[in-house]
This record gives C-alpha cells, sequence and structure tokens, in this order.
C-alpha cells in the first residue's frame, strides 16, 4: 500500500479521536482559572468547553488503566469524559488546585461504575469494601507475589483491611462470569446449559392441577353448604367455617335453644356434608368418615 493510499484509508473513529485530542494545547494554570471563572460566574459554554477539551487526553490516561477488565477502551473513554464534564460542572477555581487533580477522582469513578454495571447481570460491588476489592484485587496479588509474601485469601484482606469472607466471595464473584442459559452444551451443541439446569420447584403442570382441585373443593363446599336449613347453614358457618368459632352455648342462645340441641343440628349438618363432599374428600379439610378437621372450641 502506497503513502497515498493510506493518507485517503478511513481510520477508526477511536483513532480519530485519539488524534484529535493531541493537537489540543494544554491550558496554563491562569488560563484554566480564567476559564473556570467564566463558565462559573456567566455560564460560559465555550470556556467549559475548552476546559473539557484541554483535559480530554488525561481521560484516555485513566482508561487505559481499566483495559484488563475486558471492555472496549472507546467505551472506558466515553464514561471518563462524563467524569470530566461532571468535574468541570463542579470545579471551584479559588481552590488553587488544578482541574485534573480534582478530576481525575469523578472520571474513575465514572469508569468504575460503568465496569460494575457491565460486568454481570448480578449486581456486584454494593458495598464500599466490595468496590475497593473489585478494583483492588488482582493488584495487591501481584503486589503480594512479588514480595513473596504469599497471595492467600488472608493475607490479601489484612492488606486491604477487609474481612477475609469478603475476599473469597468477591473471588467467586470475579471468576465465574454470566454465561447464557441459551449456550451449546457439549461438543456436539445439541442441547444448551438450560436444559441441564435442574428445577426444583413446583412443575407447571402439578400447580394447574393444585388450583383446578383447590377451585373444586372450594365450589363443592359452597354447593353442600347452600343446600343445608338454615339453622345448619349458620351453625356451619359460624363453628366450622371461622377462624373464631362461637360456642354452642352462644349458638344455643342465638337460636332460643339448649346447648344439647345446638350439639345435635351441628352433627347432622356435619353428617349431610359429609354425604355431598365424600368425593371431594381428598381435596377439603373433611375426612371421609364425617369429623371436621376444624378446632373447634368445646362448651
Amino acid at each position: 500500500m502506497t503513502s497515498r493510499q493510506r493518507a485517503t484509508t478511513p481510520r477508526e473513529p477511536l483513532d480519530l479521536f485519539l488524534a484529535e485530542i493531541r493537537t489540543v494545547p494544554l491550558l496554563t494554570a491562569e488560563e484554566e482559572v480564567r476559564l473556570a471563572r467564566a463558565w462559573r460566574d456567566d455560564g460560559d459554554a465555550r470556556a467549559a468547553h475548552q476546559l473539557i477539551t484541554a483535559n480530554l487526553r488525561f481521560v484516555v490516561k485513566v482508561a487505559h488503566e481499566y483495559r484488563t477488565y475486558g471492555f472496549r477502551l472507546a467505551d472506558l473513554i466515553q464514561e471518563g469524559n462524563i467524569g470530566l464534564m461532571k468535574a468541570v460542572q463542579k470545579f471551584d477555581p479559588e481552590k488553587q488546585v488544578r482541574l485534573i487533580s480534582y478530576a481525575v477522582w469523578w472520571i474513575r469513578a465514572y469508569i468504575q461504575n460503568y465496569i460494575l454495571r457491565s460486568w454481570s447481570l448480578v449486581k456486584i460491588g454494593t458495598t464500599q469494601a466490595q468496590r475497593k476489592l473489585f478494583f483492588s484485587l488482582a493488584r495487591t496479588k501481584r503486589e503480594l507475589e512479588r514480595l513473596g509474601g504469599g497471595t492467600g485469601s488472608e493475607k490479601v484482606a489484612d492488606r486491604l483491611h477487609v474481612r477475609e469472607s469478603e475476599v473469597v466471595e468477591m473471588e467467586r464473584r470475579l471468576d465465574g462470569r454470566d454465561l447464557s442459559l441459551d449456550a451449546p452444551w457439549g461438543d456436539d451443541g445439541s442441547s444448551t446449559h438450560g436444559d441441564h439446569v435442574a428445577w426444583e420447584g413446583i412443575r407447571a403442570d402439578d400447580e394447574m392441577g393444585s388450583r383446578q382441585e383447590r377451585r373444586l373443593a372450594t365450589d363443592g363446599v359452597r354447593i353442600a353448604v347452600d343446600r343445608l336449613d338454615d339453622r345448619e347453614r349458620f351453625i356451619v358457618q359460624n363453628r366450622i367455617l371461622t377462624d373464631a368459632p362461637m360456642t354452642l352455648k352462644d349458638v344455643g342462645a342465638h337460636f332460643g335453644f339448649s346447648r344439647e340441641r345446638a350439639r345435635q343440628l351441628e352433627l347432622r349438618a356435619k353428617e349431610k356434608l359429609r354425604r355431598e363432599l365424600e368425593p371431594l374428600a381428598v381435596a377439603i379439610d373433611w375426612p371421609v368418615d364425617g369429623r371436621a378437621t376444624v378446632e373447634v372450641e368445646p362448651e
């Protein structure tokens, strides 16, 4: 390929971006303060733009530090640029600190948040200790290895001032990346990982059958109760089908007869229900012998 051909060959967007930001001159401390004041006091968007473009090369430098996490450099730079813009928005020129010294915290924060969000569908790095471990674990192990002191979880925990259990948990998370259940299983690819995942819950057809049985039982009880006379229905509803059953004495007082008469009516009502509900005995609270399983207060 000739030099003329290379010159006319389209370049990657990232290459063009990197080439362009290298042409932007750096700002002196005095220029930076002047532009920052113009943005803060007058809302001068051009001043803010100059502050941002003059520091974009530093974003690229920070983004390069995170390439080992397996993300595209362009995506890391984009997140870092957002952090830089946030820093410009909050920068105080009266603090006598260079913008990039202040902005590097925002740049790192936005890049790290992006990595944590994108690393796994399972949320990771929810606490400060977990975030520290996520970004420091590999580096700390390398440092301990160079020092010859071993790279066990206990030593890493001591070095980072976190609990050993947190180190073990983070190692487990970092070692196990997300895997689609539709990914092929085995050499022939005739099945997927999802085909080999054991389901410990209730099968759909069993759940549907259970719902149907409950519905039939409920309908059967309602129909059986409706076929009782008024006194029997009152006794069943207030002695059996309630969480706070009436006493036999109260039932008798309600109708104006004795407790014994109330007991006899209750037994008669239960016998009628037994005959009506015998085909559904497995699905309801009364066994075939007609004795109610609901605890009723004796009186």
